[in-house]
C-alpha cells in the first residue's frame, strides 16, 4: 500500500496508516474523522473500483439531489476470476426489509449525515455504518445501475460465514 499511495501526486489525497492493525471499525471512524471532503465512498485493500466510479457516481448524486447512493457490483475470487455473482438492488432503497447496498459501491455527503462513528465491532461494521446512516426516517438510497465495483470473496475472510452465523451475529 505505502508504494502504490506514494505513486500518487495529488494533494486531495491523504494517506493514513495505523501503526497496528486496530481493526476495520476503529480504522473507519479515524479516516472518517480526518476527512475533509464533501462526499465519503469506502474502498477496503482487497477490492476493486472502475476508473470511472467516482466520477459517474457523483454526477449521478448531484444530477438528481442525491445525498446516498450505491452501484451495482460483481463478487470475485481470491485470483480475481469473476464468480458469477452480478449484485444489483432496487433503485430505491430505504432498507426495510434487506440490505442491498455493497459497502464498497455506497457513497454518501457529509453534510446531510455528518461525521459517522461506529462501536468497535469485529464484524458487519460496514452494515453498522448504514445504520447509522438510516437512522433519519427519510433516508433512502438510490441505486446507479452500472457495475462500478469489484468485491473479493476470500474463504478465510472475517466477512465469509454461513449465513446461520451471519443471521446470529446480526
Amino acid at each position: 500500500t505505502d508504494e502504490v499511495v506514494a505513486m500518487f501526486n495529488d494533494k486531495r489525497i491523504k494517506y493514513l496508516k495505523n501503526k497496528k492493525n486496530s481493526g476495520a471499525a476503529l480504522t473507519r471512524n479515524k479516516a472518517l474523522r480526518e476527512a475533509k471532503g464533501e462526499w465519503i465512498a469506502f474502498l477496503d485493500s482487497d477490492d476493486l473500483w472502475t476508473p470511472e466510479k467516482l466520477e459517474h457516481q457523483l454526477r449521478f448524486m448531484k444530477k438528481n439531489g442525491y445525498t446516498l447512493s450505491f452501484t451495482e457490483y460483481e463478487k470475485i475470487d481470491e485470483k480475481s476470476k469473476p464468480l458469477n455473482i452480478y449484485v444489483s438492488g432496487p433503485k430505491k432503497d430505504k432498507m426495510y426489509n434487506y440490505d442491498y447496498i455493497g459497502q464498497l459501491t455506497m457513497m454518501y455527503n457529509v453534510k446531510k449525515f455528518g461525521t459517522i462513528q461506529i462501536k468497535d465491532i469485529r464484524k458487519n461494521n460496514d452494515y453498522a455504518i448504514r445504520l447509522q446512516l438510516y437512522k433519519k426516517p427519510e433516508t433512502c438510497a438510490y441505486l446507479l445501475k452500472e457495475n462500478l465495483a469489484k468485491y473479493r470473496v476470500r474463504k478465510v475472510s472475517i466477512s465469509h460465514d454461513k449465513f446461520r452465523k451471519k443471521f446470529k451475529s446480526h
